[in-house]
């Protein structure tokens, strides 16, 4: 039945795959060979974009910092002034998603759009970022390639109409392809894209992930040669007791990891929320704060990566890189807080390499017998800044082995990045890309199903047909009811039918030995355990869970109200994960659909399937004013809005799959999908 269904919906897709007579894998591994090779093409461009703008800047003999060292002052002050003019507006009025360090609005498109990225978010966001880098931004080069890079993927599974699951593997293809053509490190490439952008190890298709990460190296190495980002130095390790160190330089760099996250959002909450200023403007006032801190410390600007080598080498003198550490959180904080574009990976790198020089010189001169020179601590902890920052250990292990090559450099690249992982996220429970996203009311605590399980509510799965126990029963009359039972929990009653507690099989377990002898004597109130939260009908499926793992109950029961103890049903989590696996295919099923819609424009009703359809309506008035969470349109209708139509100008913007906070207007059109007699019913309100 799917595939007679996929041939209607996307008859090009099947058509190519007919004519070529591939197998889906082998169409999957052909896209991301394409989409390799487009991102390892985009990644030069945007570093020549970002060299011949650097010399326009700040022309002159040397590498940049020294150009920069040498420019007048008032250069240095008006550069980056004039790079945030121009950056505010092009970002403001073109692509708004463009603003900032791109990974969280890559992770936000495959948790709520099914993988859709606008294509022009590639052309704005190499332009945005190559002007802000450019011309001083303290930012890196590697978040907007990898965010150029998933737009690209986006981009090439819209234009092949290829279904939500695939699309987002497509944007995971175009991230590792990013990361493996910044680094030239194709395999963690493909670990960034399972670790942080797809947040899934078990993705079905890594196969196409890995492809495309080293297709991009390929093209990389065939334009540019076998380029190295940084010249790094031969790594030892002096001593078995250095080892100790490396547990210090881990916890050291999981403190900064957090500094740095604090620092970055509460410049982004001041330049968004507090400083009433054209937000158009806004990267202006961030570029003349890098210019007056690059008059004292001109390492800031750009990328670092001169600033970078100068650490790895041991040609920085401690107190300087101790003072960086600090200014450059402020100085990208500042950048990416007022609007710029760019990464935070270079910076992760360069507070790593900075912080390491400071801690490597200190325990060098101390202890010189035992311990290595500071450019081996600066490198190790340039993995611990990125573990800590991202949350991706193992991600930034293999970038920083790649970058070396050198085995003995594992040890303790693993313990740095472990032990500054732990730290930073009891400190901080989000990473520097998940907390964006939970501060825009989108949850990724155990993954992508979070937000599908809050999508789901109590009143839709729970059960009315409860098996409880009486308090006055006795022990024996437990022991019946529970070896009876066919479930693992049982709500506990009053004589009123209110909840008093539960009782699971562990509970009577201790005193099962002594049956005989306390049949008559104990009672369900004495054993009940009254360490348990119920629900609420209005409660979602999210919150239930939680409530279960926290008091290791497999079932919990539904109250009416929030303060009632009236017992009206049992919720368990068996029921709870088949809800889930229906949601999973509905949304599946309802983003193939939306996507076809996006792509294409829809005849006013399309028939799919035999009594179903997908029509276009002009929105009931009683809709009007009210949201999609409002108006429970699936609960009370039986139909699945699949895209919004929104007025805007004198077009029209498609929304697919809509979010349930949108507030429905009288300009807008909405397309569902159900049974034609519940469309027909909704098209007849008032």
């Amino acid at each position: 039945m799917f595939d007679e269904l996929h041939k209607k919906l996307f008859p090009r897709t099947v058509t190519l795959l007919d004519r070529a007579k591939m197998t889906e894998h082998t169409f999957m591994i052909v896209v991301a060979i394409i989409i390799g090779v487009l991102v390892g093409f985009a990644a030069i461009g945007i570093r020549m974009l970002i060299r011949e703008i650097s010399v326009m800047s700040f022309p002159g003999e040397g590498n940049l910092l020294e150009n920069i060292m040498n420019a007048p002052w008032y250069v240095k002050v008006a550069i980056p002034i004039i790079g945030g003019l121009i950056v505010g507006p092009i970002i403001y009025f073109f692509a708004p998603e463009a603003k900032g360090h791109g990974v969280p609005e890559v992770m936000q498109a495959i948790l709520m759009k099914g993988g859709a990225i606008r294509p022009r978010v590639a052309f704005v966001k190499s332009i945005a970022s190559s002007i802000t880098i450019g011309t001083g931004g303290s930012v890196g080069r590697e978040g907007p390639i990898i965010q150029i890079g998933s737009s690209l993927g986006s981009m090439v599974g819209q234009f092949l109409r290829v279904p939500s699951r695939r699309l987002k593997t497509l944007v995971g293809c175009g991230a590792a392809a990013g990361i493996a053509a910044a680094f030239n490190a194709p395999i963690a490439g493909a670990l960034f894209a399972v670790e942080i952008i797809l947040m899934d190890f078990a993705v079905a298709q890594l196969s196409p992930i890995v492809i495309a990460a080293v297709m991009a190296t390929v093209i990389s190495h065939s334009v540019e040669g076998n380029f190295a980002s940084f010249i790094v130095p031969d790594y030892q390790l002096a001593s078995p007791y250095e080892i100790i160190f490396y547990f210090a330089l881990g916890a050291i760099c999981g403190l900064v990891s957090y500094l740095f996250i604090k620092a970055l959002y509460f410049s982004e909450d001041f330049f968004d929320n507090k400083l009433k200023f054209p937000e158009y403007l806004k990267p202006a006032i961030g570029g003349f704060g890098i210019g007056v801190i690059a008059l004292y410390f001109p390492h800031i600007m750009g990328v670092g990566y001169d600033s970078i080598d100068m650490a790895l080498h041991g040609n920085m003198v401690w107190y300087l890189a101790f003072v960086l550490i600090f200014v450059k959180i402020f100085a990208t904080s500042l950048t990416l807080g007022s609007g710029g574009s760019g990464g935070i990976f270079a910076p992760s790198l360069f507070m790593g390499a900075t912080l390491g020089t400071f801690f490597g010189s200190f325990v060098h001169q101390y202890f010189p017998e035992i311990t290595a020179s500071s450019g081996a601590y600066a490198l190790v902890a340039m993995g611990g800044l990125v573990a800590g920052t991202t949350r991706a250990p193992i991600t930034a292990i293999i970038i920083v082995f790649e970058l070396t090559t050198d085995y003995n450099i594992i040890l303790p690249l693993m313990i740095t990045c472990i032990i500054s992982t732990i730290l930073s996220t009891k400190l901080s429970r989000e990473s520097i890309y998940t907390l964006k996203l939970l501060l825009r009311n989108i949850g990724i605590k155990e993954g992508v199903e979070t937000n599908v399980m809050e999508s789901i509510f109590v009143k839709d799965v729970f059960s009315k047909e409860y098996d409880s126990i009486k308090e006055s029963d006795n022990f024996n009359q437990v022991v019946n009811h529970v070896i009876r039972g066919k479930v693992a929990d049982f709500p506990v009653v009053d004589p009123r039918g209110q909840i008093s507690g539960m009782i699971s099989l562990h509970d009577i377990t201790d005193h099962f030995s002594e049956k005989d002898a306390l049949g008559n004597l104990l009672i369900a109130a004495d054993i009940s355990n009254s360490n348990f939260e119920p629900v609420t009908q209005d409660d979602h499926c999210q919150a239930a869970l939680d409530k279960m793992a926290k008091f290791d109950f497999e079932g919990l029961p539904v109250v009416s109200t929030s303060k009632s103890k009236k017992i009206i049903g049992i919720i368990w989590r068996k029921d709870i994960q088949q809800a889930y696996q229906k949601e999973m295919e509905r949304r599946e099923f309802s983003a193939s659909l939306a996507s076809r819609i996006s792509m294409k424009e829809v005849k006013p009703q399309v028939h799919f399937i035999a009594g179903y359809s997908i029509a276009e309506i002009a929105p009931p008035k009683s809709f009007v004013g009210k949201s999609i969470k409002q108006l429970d349109i699936r609960a009370k209708y039986e139909v699945d809005v699949l895209s919004i139509k929104t007025q805007v100008g004198k077009g029209k913007k498609i929304k697919a799959f809509p979010g349930p906070l949108h507030i429905i207007t009288p300009e807008d059109t909405l397309v569902i999908a159900g049974e034609i007699k519940n469309i027909n019913r909704l098209r007849n309100l008032d």
